[in-house]
């Protein structure tokens, strides 16, 4: 990777990050590099966790500037340089000692209107308690009904998260296919689904009384009614993540769910 001349920041509110801010700004002068705003950067370092990270990448989805991550959150499974290892790591990085990989999208589509998500697409009951019916078909071919709390669409960016937790499939970052898992399904059938690029997943709310909400990325997007419908496929667009080369996956998935 050539040397990094402009570097964009995000960072999180939180005690601490403050003082990373100070040091990657001694580490930038000393390296000659210059900290900007918006889309004019070679890449995007990010004081955060997890959640910072999702925004970042989000914010400069399409762009093709990588994001890489210092951690100041609880996780850090998308960051790649310990907080403690700031002024090292991101010398590193701003003399070009990084790769990147290319991570998928979806695109989400509810009544002619499209959302894009980095991490996952959910939908779940409207009412506390209220166990839901889910229609879904995926590349047109319906696959009947299912009596569930809710159904998780995740990238591989998002298979380890949420998706993981209700026993979905982990997705190595560079697939291009997404995680179709159900959440507490009222059923010993319902098994999680991979599905590459080009078969769309289509989710029909068929519970006679009650609304069921979608969630992109976390983030309430709204109400689907009785009848109403949500197509979920892989989106045309990729974020790019930047780590330090030892930093891999599986390492990350070693370090983070190892025993």
């Amino acid at each position: 990777m050539p040397s990094i001349r402009r570097a964009a920041v995000i960072t999180i509110d939180r005690d601490g990050v403050g003082g990373g801010l100070a040091q990657l700004r001694a580490v930038a002068e000393r390296c000659g590099v210059e900290l900007v705003e918006g889309d004019d950067a070679d890449i995007v370092v990010v004081l955060g966790g997890d959640g910072t990270m999702l925004r970042a990448l989000a914010r400069y989805l399409g762009t093709g500037i990588p994001v890489i991550g210092v951690n100041y959150g609880r996780v850090g499974f998308l960051t790649s340089i310990p907080s403690v290892e700031l002024e090292t790591g991101i010398a590193r990085v701003f003399a070009g000692e990084f790769r990147t990989v290319r991570l998928s999208t979806l695109e989400v589509r509810v009544n002619g209107t499209t959302k894009a998500a980095v991490n996952d697409v959910v939908v779940a009951g409207g009412t506390l308690g209220r166990m839901i019916e889910i229609g879904y078909s995926i590349g047109g071919e319906d696959l009947g009904y299912q009596p569930c709390d809710g159904l998780i669409c995740a990238t591989p960016t998002g298979s380890t998260a949420y998706n993981l937790s209700n026993g979905g499939p982990v997705l190595v970052w560079g697939l291009d296919a997404l995680a179709v898992t159900f959440v507490a399904p009222h059923s010993l059938h319902a098994r999680p689904l991979v599905v590459p690029r080009g078969r769309d997943v289509t989710i029909r709310n068929e519970t006679p009384d009650v609304a069921f909400t979608l969630l992109v990325d976390g983030h309430r997007a709204r109400e689907v009614e009785p009848g109403g419908e949500v197509a979920i496929r892989l989106g045309d667009q990729k974020t790019l993540l930047a780590s330090l080369p030892e930093v891999t996956f599986f390492r990350r998935y070693r370090d983070t769910f190892g025993s």
